[in-house]
């Protein structure tokens, strides 16, 4: 292990390890219960922004920009506490959700389970009720 990595493993300096997309994955976690509510990806800027703000900010992949969770869908999440795990390439916030975490409506991205053996796999629903319709909440 270099100095860099041990530094980085056991110190305590904020040296995020970002991937070669200048992101690092984020698990939000509902702060009164621990319910993983959903993953996402922060830059840099989203990562300082959610640490100045108080508010999670991601940044998204698949629209190549920056978002506060709720700007659109007014579904909030206001951080308690965040964590870097121990190489600093992911971060874990506790929040507390306004309404559903995931766009589909629902209150996590984590809506159902994966049953079965090799060769019958499937998904079931757990935990599916949608808590606001998605085509409501998120017109284009």
């Amino acid at each position: 292990m270099s100095a860099h990595d041990h530094e980085r493993e056991e110190g305590l300096a904020f040296q995020p390890k970002f991937d070669a997309s200048g992101l690092v994955t984020c698990v939000a976690t509902d702060a009164a219960n621990g319910d993983v509510l959903m993953v996402a990806h922060m830059n840099d800027e989203a990562l300082r922004k959610t640490i100045a703000t108080g508010e999670a900010w991601y940044f998204s992949r698949s629209r190549n920009a920056l978002w506060r969770k709720g700007e659109s869908s007014g579904h909030t999440q206001r951080v308690i506490e965040m964590r870097m795990d121990c190489d600093q390439d992911a971060v874990w916030i506790r929040v507390e959700q306004t309404g559903a975490a995931c766009h589909t409506g629902r209150r996590s991205c984590f809506y159902r389970a994966i049953k079965g053996e090799t060769g019958d796999i499937q998904l079931s629903f757990v935990d599916a009720e949608r808590l606001v319709d998605p085509y409501k909440v998120y017109r284009k």
